[in-house]
C-alpha cells in the first residue's frame, strides 16, 4: 500500500508545532507589553480638558496648596474635584475677561459643573483610600509626580497592580513625615541632608503618625521646634537619619503600618 504522506512530512509535522510554539509566545510577549503600555494605561497622556489648567501656574507660581483645591484629600477616599466656586473665588477679580476662562464663568453663571477628564481613573473594582495614604506619610508626588511642574496635568506613573504592589512590598522606600507630605521638592535623607525625628506619646484619638515629629535642621537647646505631636519631645530624643532606608523603616514603626504581606493581600485594594 502507497503512502499517503511523504517522508519529509515528519520535518514539516515538526517545524510547524515549532513555529505555533514561536508565534503564541510572541503573541504573549505583544501582549504582556501591550498592557503595560501607555496606549492602555494613558501613562504620559494630556487629556483634552474643558479648561487647560495648569498646575505649575497655580501651585509653583501661586504658590497654592493642594488642599485648597483638592478639600477632601485628608478625610476621604476621593482628593475631590474643586467645585467652580473655587476657581471663581480669584477669577471673579483677575483674568476676568480672557476667552480661555470663558467654560468657568458659564458654569459659575448657569450652575453647571465643568466635565473634567479623570487623568487618574482606577478601575471601579479597585478600592483606593487617599485618606490613609496622605495620614500615614506618602507624598502627593510619589504617585501623582512633580505636578508643580505640570502645565497640564498627566499620569506619571501606570497605576497598575504591580506598580502597586512595589511600593504595598516596601513600603518604607516612600515613607516621609507628615509634614513633607505636600512638599513636592521633598527630597529623601542623604549625607548632605539629613533628618532628624522623635516620637511623642500616643493619646487616644490622635492618628499615630502624628506623634512623629520630624525636622530637616538639626534641633538644638534653647530653639522651639513646632511640632505635630501632642507633647513636645526633648530635644536628646531627636535620631538622625542621613538614608532612605533608615527613615521608612523608623516611621514604618512608629506610623503603626501594617506588614507588607498584610498590605499586599487581595481584600486591601479588591472589596
Amino acid at each position: 500500500m502507497a503512502q499517503i504522506f511523504d517522508r519529509s512530512s515528519n520535518a514539516l509535522a515538526r517545524m510547524s508545532l515549532v513555529l505555533t510554539g514561536l508565534i503564541v509566545i510572541a503573541l504573549g510577549v505583544t501582549l504582556d507589553q501591550l498592557q503595560r503600555s501607555p496606549w492602555v494605561t494613558r501613562q504620559g497622556q494630556r487629556p483634552d480638558q474643558p479648561v487647560p489648567f495648569s498646575h505649575k501656574h497655580h501651585v509653583q507660581g501661586l504658590g497654592l496648596q493642594c488642599q485648597y483645591c483638592h478639600v477632601t484629600v485628608e478625610k476621604s477616599s476621593y482628593a475631590g474635584i474643586p467645585p467652580t466656586k473655587t476657581c471663581m473665588n480669584c477669577h471673579a477679580q483677575i483674568w476676568t475677561n480672557a476667552q480661555l476662562l470663558e467654560p468657568v464663568r458659564t458654569s459659575w453663571a448657569t450652575g453647571q459643573s465643568l466635565t473634567w477628564t479623570k487623568v487618574h481613573d482606577l478601575p471601579d473594582y479597585v478600592y483606593f483610600s487617599h485618606e490613609i495614604h496622605v495620614n500615614k506619610g506618602l507624598g502627593c508626588s510619589t504617585c501623582h509626580g512633580r505636578v508643580d511642574q505640570m502645565p497640564l496635568m498627566y499620569a506619571q506613573n501606570t497605576l497598575q497592580m504591580e506598580w502597586c504592589l512595589d511600593c504595598h512590598r516596601n513600603p518604607a522606600k516612600n515613607l516621609r513625615p507628615t509634614t513633607e507630605v505636600y512638599n513636592m521638592a521633598w527630597e529623601k535623607p542623604a549625607e548632605d541632608r539629613p533628618v532628624w525625628c522623635s516620637v511623642g506619646d500616643e493619646k487616644s484619638g490622635v492618628p499615630t503618625a502624628q506623634t512623629v515629629n520630624c525636622v530637616t535642621r538639626e534641633p538644638a537647646e534653647g530653639v522651639q521646634v513646632a511640632s505635630l505631636a501632642p507633647t513636645a519631645a526633648p530635644l536628646s530624643s531627636y535620631r538622625k537619619f542621613t538614608s532612605q532606608d533608615e527613615l521608612g523603616h523608623f516611621l514604618l514603626d512608629h506610623y503603626k503600618i501594617r506588614t507588607p504581606k498584610d498590605l499586599a493581600s487581595c481584600e486591601v485594594c479588591h472589596r
